[in-house]
């Protein structure tokens, strides 16, 4: 069975950042979100894989036998955009999308370009309606199958 690459990795955010981060809006929206996701999730923020932040933690463990842990809420200030991890696929963060302002996004992932281009109320929203997700089906919503 394959191993899980986001792990707990115990590197220090602020050198990830001050290392892996060349843009300075980007290192100060980081900081910010560091600071959102933390009071959000009420938890400590740790380094997941070479280059995630992650918030909180749960085990999952998955029909085919496949297990592992992951943050609850979590970010990567990528090169091209904030990769946000806090999405998960009810009908109330699908409507709290419409208002959260400019982004991409992916089946799980939420990008943007800087922290200005979305609502911060609405991204607090669903992060919190992902909590709720994880917490009653211990797993992430990218993981069901529709």
């Amino acid at each position: 069975m394959a191993k899980t690459k986001t792990t707990y990795t115990g590197q220090n955010i602020t050198d990830f950042i001050n290392s892996y981060v060349d843009n300075e809006q980007k290192k100060t929206d980081s900081y910010q979100l560091i600071d959102l996701l933390k009071k959000w999730s009420d938890s400590e923020p740790k380094m997941w894989g070479p280059s995630i932040i992650g918030f909180g933690n749960y085990h999952y463990k998955y029909a085919s036998g496949h297990e592992g842990d992951a943050p609850v809420l979590a970010f990567s200030p990528r090169k091209a955009a904030l990769t946000l991890y806090v999405y998960s696929d009810t009908e109330k963060s699908k409507a709290l999308l419409t208002d959260l302002g400019k982004f991409k996004m992916s089946k799980a992932c939420i990008y943007v370009k800087k922290l200005a281009d979305i609502n911060t109320d609405i991204l607090r929203e669903i992060c919190i309606e992902s909590i709720k997700y994880i917490s009653e089906h211990h797993e992430c919503s990218c993981r069901v199958k529709n």
